[in-house]
């Protein structure tokens, strides 16, 4: 059925109307006069067939036609709305957003970000630092680096790196009596973080120890790695985010023992972007900047499983 819609502005001053339970209301919200909301609601009324509205003291409610209609009426100027921000929202043909996990994108991406731009001076380049995960239907970016297994449904995604855990502390740590051996750990306090938990290194090092249930905990390896570096205790690091405070002294690595990451970085896109050109343009930046990279610790960085 070829039904012939109300006009926009009849449907906003009805919701309005019914929404705040008065003309005068409506019409202040809309920024129209009193007059000009009842005309619209009169003609709505009409094209129905049926009253929406009845009196309610110096005000109008809804009846029960009116009710069900507004909430529809609702939901339906809800949804233009937010198909309009997104529409309105989308990357430009020169503008690259791209979406990077916070530790990742301040310790290893920002370092090297002046390359990409200065080779790339046309591209509005946005980097949006966020630990969720990107749904690139809902969302104005255009890929993403993300840790995992690179398993994620409905996205194309390149393998970019592996990583590598080992434990790090201030070299002021305990008076500068920093530990030598694993199992001089049991006396030290140790930093926690959900996202690096200590089971794989333990394992890794030959120690048969359950997981640290006490001491501080971090969230983000950013802050976990400043209160190693404030000698707070002794923390898990990833060998991909802790060059610079290895190079300048800010922390030591302990041990000659490393785990594999069980995490992978990847970057991720919507395989609608496939061909684009500005995408292609930072696969191949990152890709080469991977290959040239070589961790300040050493350490052999972990590859996915073969396919």
């Amino acid at each position: 059925m070829n039904l012939r819609l109300p006009p926009l502005q009849t449907l906003r001053a009805f919701e309005a109307a019914a929404r705040l339970g008065s003309v005068s209301r409506a019409a202040d919200e809309l920024s129209v006069t009193h007059g000009a909301v009842s005309h619209q609601i009169r003609h709505l009324e009409a094209y129905l067939g049926l009253p929406l509205f009845r009196r309610a003291g110096r005000g109008i409610a809804v009846n029960e036609d009116g009710r069900i209609y507004a909430q529809q009426v609702r939901r339906g100027l809800d949804e233009l709305a937010r198909a309009t921000g997104l529409v309105l929202a989308q990357p430009r043909a020169d503008e690259l957003v791209v979406s990077v996990v916070p530790s990742f994108g301040s310790r290893w991406l920002m370092p090297r970000l002046k390359g990409f731009v200065d080779a790339n001076p046309a591209l509005d380049l946005q980097i949006r630092a966020s630990l969720e995960t990107v749904d690139f239907d809902q969302e104005a970016v255009d890929c993403a680096i993300r840790m995992g297994a690179g398993n994620w449904p409905s996205v194309s995604a390149r393998f970019l790196m592996g990583d590598a855990y080992f434990p790090v502390c201030s070299p002021g740590f305990n008076g500068g009596r920093i530990p030598l051996r694993p199992v001089e750990l049991d006396d030290c306090v140790l930093l926690r973080s959900a996202a690096e938990p200590w089971g794989p290194w333990f394992e890794a090092a030959g120690l048969r120890r359950p997981e640290p249930r006490h001491g501080p905990g971090y969230n983000d390896a950013n802050l976990l790695l400043q209160a190693a570096a404030a000698g707070q205790g002794v923390a898990l690091a990833r060998a991909t985010l802790v060059d610079e405070d290895l190079a300048a002294g800010r922390l030591v690595r302990l041990f000659d023992v490393a785990a594999p990451s069980r995490q992978f970085l990847y970057l991720v896109w919507p395989p609608r972007s496939d061909r684009a050109a500005k995408l292609a343009l930072l696969r191949t930046w990152l890709l080469a900047e991977v290959a040239a990279y070589t961790p300040v610790s050493a350490v052999a960085l972990s590859a996915p499983p073969a396919a």
